[in-house]
């Protein structure tokens, strides 16, 4: 039987999607007007999307809070929160949902055929049918709403969204998307926060909330996406008798608009807080934006891509060097957004200054006109192309599955056009197209149309405000008052009653026959093997090289591993930044930017990093083997050019170039001042942890907050440290870069390996040579601090951290599933529903490292109390058979993600270099599928052994950190 035979759809287009190996239909549900898109392959991990188009009318944040909403319980699924349940217990390999500007999507993926099915059966009910009608409790708990404890009390806002987006509202880079947005788009859906306004979301009203539910949350509004190897004849019957057929076709007015294109552009300034202690110089950020076409334009979006690579993304690339010479901004970025019906080309400068506006407008416009005329590098063009058809082809998406990644993107144009939602997958041909328009003016003509002589375009400023979070939280607190102060004995009884009633809601389990029926899998379902570990010990030109047998559609991954435990401890950090330098600096034969195109043009591009090994047979003694890695992809006939390239980066780079170090510090600067705001949950687990252990010391001091004070003081300092900048550089290269210190890691097919043995020895006889310098190994020093780094944020990030080995406690499989245990309940249940934090984490690995750690957190105190009970709560850990099964299976789902090539070599050079061996991966399974109850309580002497290290450490808003300064030893800004 084959889908024509189902009478409930009918077929609109069939697509061979070759160059993706797959073969799409897109159908139409008859009954209900659903559209429905297969993409037929032969992938095992199957995906499975609901999506639907949610225009919001205000910044009320609704979508978003939808989103969050309806996954709190529906009709068959009648438990607070099954998405959580299926966390813990489903071997998924994705399962989440996203709000767009313009959007709402819901994908789940998994190998496993039943797992699937139950995924997609619990999503499917979420949409059409959930609890949200039943009572306002789950709008409360995950929007917003008024907390006070007693009639006396303060008056404060809280809910999950709400504390989401004071977090995001923190971060200048995220008022920078939105008000670009906003500015270009002010007559549509576009020129609201479909995230939602910390200030507008208590607006909102639980009945707008079920009126949005009510809408858009309708199969006629649908889209829904099915990719893999799958029956699909099966799923789509399934869909129609359970769901579909069940729906009457309603037409419903989501359609985006496209706006009217300015006269003119438009200049918006807004302001975003910085600490008190902040300078507000070079702290401005100043943007400028165009609105280009559609992203129905299937040749546009590729374009913008590869123009937004050559003028902007490359380093070097001359609109970036054009400003950063000019001096305006420490770091220049472009993107191009092409995720909305009118995608938007922006150029952006940080750490500015508000009166370089008029230059920065200038240098843009002179620098544009003057490429448009005399042309844009070929070179340039060509290496933009070659690398996003590289990433085409490879589609390499790391830990996210290609049916996903697939999937949202063919959103970007069924979205807005139901008859094209292939176009963005046929992208070979228009790659083609591109390739002989490089010679012909076609990207200059783009420039002079979409950039220079188009007006529908905005500048937009957000400059730095002195101590902004605490005088609008206190404007806040202040209306809350005058607002309570309002109110009859009577309202205020009310308020207190209901903020009872939700916290009992919040404490009250699930029932355990609601609880049942979340499908769940069996331990039997689950295989007892290992993932294989591609591991072959070789030497080529006395070198060890580690070969990973895998296929990879002909192309070679190579690693090149250089020994860094003879580098001294104050020299570390100057190995991080020698890391960041190489590269983007300027090499004998080549200015950096023409390095990168001919590396772009030649291979699937280089990078470099430090990583760090721990020795799992030498836990107690710390040991631990540090490498600078230059990593790299070609195809196996280019390989001989990828070790040329790496050769020229490490033998040939001007370490002496005063002006490029100083610019590249400047954007290392403001790239770790970015990445503390936006992933300060990391950032805190990494320094707390490098108050007693030497490998977190490391991590710390090369790419951590020990790591930003250097740059920070190199920087701000750099007539006076330039000279010991660039010998300290000179020396860790002539140090490390040595035969002698290397090691290969090598990615293929057999048929590659030939052509790898060929090209080492061209690249390891050109190392450093002659008498080696020796300072023995490495000894670095820890000093327990306990900080607290006030930020300008408005929520925290609260870790606490500690060895559990040196406190007596031992490394067990079991320990994984404690992970998803405390994350998904303990955790999740009092640092997220209950206290409102966005997210909670916790972790513990085989060298005794543990953390817990909350992300965009309004509390610091509480959270640390929280923590406290955590052994109380294992002691006393007691669930059914059904739930600790679950939790296993979620364990497991965990470490079995599907593996890209890359992957599987890069695992088993993980696994070679810390000394994992196959038996230990196989015992930790064992340790994993074996586990009773009995074996979670003994846990509790691992979290006694973590708590008792007393090591903390906290980033987040003056005003918490300063409640709170007993608790810490030192108090500084971040």
């Amino acid at each position: 039987m084959s889908i024509y035979d189902l009478t409930a759809y009918e077929v609109l287009q069939q697509e061979d999607l070759s160059d993706l190996k797959s073969k799409g239909t897109l159908l139409k549900h008859k009954k209900s007007g659903a559209r429905v898109l297969l993409m037929e392959n032969d992938d095992e991990n199957k995906v499975f999307t609901i999506g639907f188009r949610t225009p919001p009318s205000d910044s009320t944040g609704v979508p978003h809070i939808m989103e969050h909403s309806v996954l709190c319980g529906s009709r068959e699924f009648p438990v607070k929160d099954p998405f959580v349940e299926l966390v813990k217990g489903s071997l998924n390999t994705f399962l989440n949902a996203m709000t767009y500007p313009d959007k709402t999507v819901y994908p789940v993926a998994s190998c496993n055929d039943k797992d699937f099915q139950n995924l997609m059966h619990v999503y499917m009910d979420a949409v059409f049918y959930p609890d949200i009608y039943k009572q306002d409790k789950t709008f409360r708990q995950e929007g917003w709403s008024y907390k006070l404890d007693d009639p006396d009390g303060e008056l404060t806002i809280s809910g999950v969204v709400y504390n989401e987006m004071k977090g995001a509202y923190s971060s200048p880079e995220g008022v920078l998307d939105r008000v670009i947005q906003s500015s270009l788009f002010t007559d549509t859906t576009y020129a609201v926060d479909s995230g939602g306004d910390p200030e507008v979301i208590p607006q909102l009203t639980y009945e707008q909330f079920l009126d949005f539910h009510r809408k858009y949350y309708h199969p006629s509004n649908s889209y829904i996406y099915l990719y893999g190897d799958m029956d699909m004849e099966e799923k789509l019957r399934w869909l129609d008798e359970k769901y579909l057929s069940h729906f009457e076709n309603e037409p419903v007015d989501s359609e985006i608009h496209l706006q009217k294109p300015f006269t003119e552009m438009r200049e918006v300034v807004q302001n975003y807080s910085i600490t008190s202690e902040e300078s507000e110089e070079d702290n401005t950020y100043l943007s400028y934006n165009k609105v280009v076409g559609t992203s129905l334009d299937e040749k546009l979006y590729l374009a913008f891509e590869i123009l937004d690579y050559a003028l902007l993304s490359a380093p070097g690339a001359p609109l970036k060097k054009a400003l950063i010479d000019a001096g305006i901004g420490k770091d220049v970025s472009g993107s191009f957004d092409s995720g909305i019906y009118q995608p938007v080309f922006s150029i952006v400068a940080k750490n500015a200054n508000v009166e370089q506006k008029e230059a920065f407008i200038s240098t843009i416009e002179d620098t544009l006109r003057k490429i448009a005329e005399e042309g844009i590098d070929k070179k340039a063009l060509r290496a933009g192309i070659n690398y996003h058809e590289f990433r085409f082809r490879e589609a390499d998406f790391g830990s996210y599955p290609r049916g996903l990644m697939y999937g949202l993107q063919l959103f970007d144009s069924w979205l807005y056009d139901e008859e094209k939602p292939f176009i963005h997958m046929k992208a070979i041909p228009t790659f083609e197209f591109l390739k002989e328009q490089v010679e012909t003016g076609y990207f200059e003509e783009l420039i002079r149309e979409y950039i220079l002589d188009n007006p529908h375009g905005s500048i937009v400023i957000i400059r730095p405000e002195q101590g902004m979070t605490a005088r609008m939280d206190k404007e806040l607190a202040d209306r809350l008052q005058a607002y309570k102060e309002g109110l009859s004995a009577e309202e205020i009884a009310a308020l207190v009653k209901a903020t009872k009633e939700l916290e009992a809601y919040q404490e009250e389990e699930s029932a355990p026959e609601d609880l049942a029926k979340i499908p769940v899998l069996g331990r039997e379902d689950i295989s007892r093997e290992i993932a294989p570990i591609y591991n072959e010990e070789r030497q080529t030109d006395g070198v060890k090289l580690l070969y990973h047998d895998v296929e990879t559609n002909g192309i070679g991954y190579v690693t090149a591993l250089f020994d860094l435990s003879e580098i001294e401890e104050e020299l570390l950090p100057y190995a991080g930044i020698l890391q960041s330098v190489l590269g983007i600096i300027d090499t004998e034969h080549y200015g950096y930017g023409e390095l990168f195109n001919e590396i772009n043009v030649h291979t699937g591009g280089i990078g470099t990093s430090l990583e760090l090994y721990t020795d799992v047979t030498k836990v107690k003694e710390k040991e631990f083997r540090a490498t600078f890695e230059i990593k790299g992809k070609a195809l196996d006939p280019k390989l001989d050019v990828l070790f040329a390239m790496m050769r020229e980066i490490l033998m040939e780079s001007k370490l002496g170039d005063e002006k490029r170090l100083k610019e590249i510090l400047s954007m290392l600067k403001t790239r770790l001042q970015t990445s503390f705001l936006s992933a300060g949950h990391t950032t805190a687990v990494l320094r707390s942890l490098s108050y007693t252990s030497p490998i977190a010391r490391f991590r710390d001091i090369t790419s951590g907050i020990g790591f930003y004070e250097v740059v920070k003081d190199l920087e701000e300092n750099f007539e006076e440290r330039k000279e010991l900048l660039i010998e300290n550089l000179k020396k860790i290269a002539g140090r490390i870069f040595r035969k002698e210190n290397l090691m290969l890691s090598y990615t293929s097919a057999q048929e590659g390996l030939a052509v790898l043995e060929k090209a080492v020895p061209q690249f390891a006889d050109s190392l450093h040579t002659g008498e080696k310098e020796s300072h023995g190994q490495c000894i670095i020093h820890c000093k327990k601090r306990n900080e607290g780094f006030r930020t300008s944020s408005k929520v925290q990030y609260v870790a606490r951290t500690g060895n559990f080995i040196d406190g007596g406690a031992e490394y067990t499989g079991a320990l994984q599933i404690l992970k998803v245990i405390l994350s998904y309940d303990y955790l999740w249940q009092n640092v997220r529903v209950k206290g409102g934090a966005y997210g909670c984490m916790s972790g513990f690995n085989r060298i005794g490292e543990g953390y817990l750690v909350s992300y965009r957190d309004p509390n610091l105190e509480k959270t640390m109390e929280i923590y406290e009970g955590v052994v109380d709560y294992l002691k006393n850990f007691d669930i059914d058979d059904r739930d600790m099964n679950k939790f296993i299976i979620g364990t497991i789902s965990n470490l079995d993600r599907p593996m890209n090539p890359a992957a599987k070599g890069s695992r088993s050079l993980n696994l070679y270099m810390n000394r994992i061996t196959e038996e230990m991966i196989r015992r930790e399974r064992e340790q994993i599928l074996d586990a009773q109850q009995e074996d979670i309580r003994g846990l509790a002497t691992v979290l006694e052994a973590v708590l008792a290290a007393g090591e903390l450490c906290v980033i987040g808003s003056e005003e918490k950190i300063e409640e709170a300064k007993e608790m810490f030893g030192e108090i500084r800004t971040l």
